[in-house]
C-alpha cells in the first residue's frame, strides 16, 4: 500500500483532517514524531507522499542542537523537489519547503502608524485571498476568500518559479505551488476545535504576544465556530491539493 509519511514536530500539531483524507485516497498514514527521536527518512519511496507539519521552531533554528531533525528535513525536501515527488508543507512545513527550494525565511513584519517595521505575528481565525482560482486545479470549487487558522510569526519569499496561491493583509505569501506536486500552506485548515483549544493552552505565550493577554481565551472561546467556518472549504482545499499531488 502507498504510504503518506507525516513529519510531526510537536504533540499539538498533528495532521488532523489531512490524515483522514490521505486514508480516503488509499494511503497508509505513518506519523513520525521527530520531537521524540524518530529519524527523518533519507528519501521518499516512489508512490508515497510526504506531509511536513508545523511547530514552534523555525528555519532560524537549523543550527540549534535541540532540533537536530530540521537539517535532515531540509535535505529530504531537496531530494523530494529534485525528484518531483509529492509533498505538502503546512506552516513550519511550508517554511522548510521554501527554504529547501532556495528562498529566504524570516520574521514577518508590518509598518506601524509611524512607518516603523514591527513584528507581525498572525494568530487566530481569519481570511486569506485565493489567487488564480480560475486556472488552479488545487483551488477548484472555492471562492475568492476562505477562512483559515493562522498561527505563525515567520514568513518566506516565494521560491523561484513557484505559483503564488494565497495572500492575506498581514502576510503576503500564504500558499504556493512548485511544479505539479509540491505545495506549501502557511495557514492551517486541518485542525478540529479540540486541537485549537490545545494550541491556545499549550502555546499561550505566543498567542498573547500577538493578541494581548486575552488572546488565548478568545481563541479557545471561538474554536467551535472558527473550525465550523473553516469546515468544508478547508477540507475541499486539502482534497484538491492531494488530488494534484498524486495525479498521473
Amino acid at each position: 500500500m502507498r504510504q503518506a509519511i507525516v513529519l510531526q514536530h510537536v504533540d499539538r500539531e498533528g495532521p488532523g483532517y489531512i490524515a483522514d483524507i490521505c486514508g480516503q485516497r488509499g494511503f497508509s498514514v505513518h506519523i513520525l514524531r521527530l520531537d521524540l527521536g524518530v529519524p527523518v527518512p533519507a528519501s521518499l519511496t516512489d508512490g508515497d507522499l510526504l506531509v511536513v507539519m508545523g511547530g514552534s521552531m523555525g528555519v532560524g533554528d537549523l543550527e540549534d542542537a535541540r532540533f537536530p531533525f530540521l537539517s535532515h528535513e531540509v535535505s529530504l525536501l531537496r531530494k523530494v523537489l529534485e525528484q518531483e515527488q509529492p509533498v505538502l508543507g503546512v506552516c513550519l512545513g511550508a517554511q522548510l519547503l521554501a527554504h529547501a527550494a532556495g528562498s529566504r525565511v524570516y520574521p514577518n513584519r508590518r509598518r506601524d502608524e509611524r512607518g516603523v517595521l514591527q513584528p507581525a505575528r498572525e494568530v487566530g481565525f481569519g481570511e486569506v485571498r485565493l489567487l488564480g482560482i480560475e486556472r488552479e486545479p488545487a483551488l477548484a470549487g472555492l471562492g475568492k476568500t476562505i477562512r483559515v487558522l493562522h498561527w505563525h510569526g515567520d514568513t518566506f519569499d516565494l521560491p523561484a518559479g513557484s505559483v503564488h496561491l494565497a495572500a492575506s493583509d498581514a502576510c503576503a505569501n500564504q500558499a504556493f505551488r512548485i511544479g505539479r506536486r509540491a505545495f506549501g500552506l502557511q495557514f492551517h485548515v486541518e485542525t478540529d476545535a479540540e486541537l485549537v483549544r490545545q494550541w491556545a493552552n499549550d502555546d499561550s505565550d505566543f498567542a498573547v504576544s500577538a493578541l494581548g493577554p486575552d488572546g488565548p481565551a478568545a481563541i479557545a472561546a471561538m474554536s467551535e465556530q472558527g473550525v465550523s467556518d473553516v469546515g468544508a472549504t478547508g477540507k475541499r482545499l486539502i482534497e484538491n491539493i492531494l488530488g494534484e499531488m498524486i495525479a498521473e
